[in-house]
């Protein structure tokens, strides 16, 4: 166990410092420049998505576009937004801020492509639609043992690995207030086991009902903070911007720890890029896969440019992270302490429950469905994964795993960079979707895709292939 924790910092400085940074801010400026820009130009088109006739099924199968979403934002907003927000501003300084701020708008871009593509290539499933990264890595790239690596990768970041930090931060957030963290690991596990058994529509249905209120009640306590520090704000825009690009960082060494800290923390929140999202995508039913793909790159913004900037500023405002007596989870309860007086600590421990459950529920699932695609027809295996997730949020819930940290920047870097890969060769598939989704928009048309739209376009199962005599190949 020692070597292993200091192995596992070292492999992770080598793969973010020299790899994945460069390749997750030059595929964000390609793709952005590609897309002319399409995570600015069309964000009134996709909040018009969201609120509109996305929200419908249109025959019944899958869900809808609204809980799809709502499926990846439960994963996205979690510990990332309190406790990674704060980490990463007491280990990299205000201009960590800048730099998660950064990927996120770059990596929005990243977000449109991987989400589009998995609806273009998204399998039936009974009743309901899965897909994801490892099913275009073997339907478009024709390579399934990149798919299958990709979805070993997921299942044990997401489902094991980043579930068990999720149930430690909610653990530790309850400890403050006299409870017990081996008794609430238990209620934790319970409440997981009632779900998880429940299939792809109760967990829609429980993201659908978590996410929107709690990141409402957050934003609403944010603002109010922003409305009492209304007169700070020019300073500490100030104070990000010049910690990001300033001298002073320069020359203290810290501008490495900015960008560092603040693209990893920024990739952890919002997942843009990583393959993560793609997974519930592709399991909304919608008439054109570029509609996906706009709502899934406004589920970034929400979660980086709103709810990791709610918690950004509250900690600057306080002042609690030049003390260096905390960090993660406890900077953020200091920092609300010290804005909205002693009940901070009850309010961020529910705000660390719902947000830290919501993405235990989201994490199950893209586990589930790369099981899926190893091996569609073995219960015994899904039934195993199951009983290790439960078994992960039990350990969690009770543990000390600073290790478990460092393996999950691990396995989120590894994953992220093999689906960079994916995407970076297939993105001129997910471009010509684009093409024919505004062509038919300026033709006022409510767009719909079909396979022929984009010619050459093989191994797709729905959209109909069948017409068209092109039927999936079974793995």
């Amino acid at each position: 166990m020692i070597v292993l924790e200091e192995l596992v910092p070292q492999i992770n400085d080598l793969l973010w410092s020299y790899i994945l940074i460069f390749t997750l801010i030059s595929l964000g400026l390609w793709f952005t420049i590609r897309t002319r820009l399409i995570q600015f130009r069309m964000v009134g088109e996709m909040i018009r998505l969201l609120g509109g006739k996305a929200d419908t099924q249109v025959d019944g199968k899958g869900v809808s576009s609204f809980q799809a979403f709502c499926i990846s934002l439960a994963s996205r907003v979690g510990t990332g937004n309190l406790a990674g927000v704060a980490l990463a501003i007491s280990l990299g300084g205000p201009g960590a801020v800048f730099w998660m701020w950064l990927i996120a708008l770059l990596g929005a871009a990243s977000g449109f492509v991987e989400s589009t593509l998995a609806q273009i290539y998204k399998v039936r499933d009974g009743e309901t639609y899965r897909g994801g990264p490892a099913y275009y890595m073997e339907k478009a790239l024709g390579k399934r043992w990149m798919g299958i690596l990709f979805s070993i990768l997921i299942t044990l970041c997401f489902g094991l690995v980043f579930n068990a930090v999720q149930a430690n931060t909610i653990t530790l957030a309850f400890e403050p207030l006299g409870m017990d963290r081996s008794i609430l690991g238990v209620v934790l596990v319970v409440a997981m086991a009632l779900i998880i058994f429940g299939g792809v529509k109760r967990i829609a249905r429980t993201a659908q009902l978590i996410v929107p209120v709690m990141a409402v009640l957050y934003i609403l306590l944010a603002l109010y903070v922003l409305a009492k520090n209304i007169t700070q704000i020019p300073d500490v825009l100030g104070l990000i911007f010049s910690s990001a690009f300033g001298l002073k960082a320069v020359a203290g060494g810290g501008l490495g720890a900015a960008v560092m800290e603040g693209i990893k923390r920024g990739l952890f929140s919002n997942e843009a890029g990583m393959g993560s999202a793609p997974n519930a995508a592709a399991t909304a039913e919608v008439s054109h896969p570029v509609k996906q793909g706009l709502i899934q790159t406004l589920g970034v913004f929400t979660d980086t440019l709103l709810i990791c900037s709610c918690t950004a500023f509250m900690i600057l405002f306080s002042g609690q992270y030049t003390t260096g007596e905390a960090d993660g989870i406890q900077l953020t309860q200091s920092a609300l302490g010290a804005e909205i007086g002693a009940w901070a600590g009850i309010f961020v421990a529910v705000a660390v429950f719902l947000f830290a459950f919501s993405s235990l529920v989201g994490n199950y699932y893209y586990g589930e469905t790369n099981i899926e695609f190893i091996q569609a027809d073995n219960k015994g295996w899904l039934t195993a994964y199951r009983l290790a997730v439960l078994g992960m949020v039990m350990f969690g819930s009770v543990a000390k795993i600073q290790i478990v940290w460092d393996l999950a920047d691990l396995f989120m870097g590894s994953m992220a960079l093999l689906n960079l890969i994916a995407i970076a060769l297939l993105g001129p598939i997910a471009f010509a979707a684009l093409k024919d989704y505004l062509r038919q928009k300026k033709e006022g048309k409510d767009p719909v895709f079909h396979i022929s739209h984009i010619p050459g376009l093989k191994n797709v199962e729905c959209w109909g292939a069948e017409e068209s005599g092109q039927k999936t190949k079974q793995a």
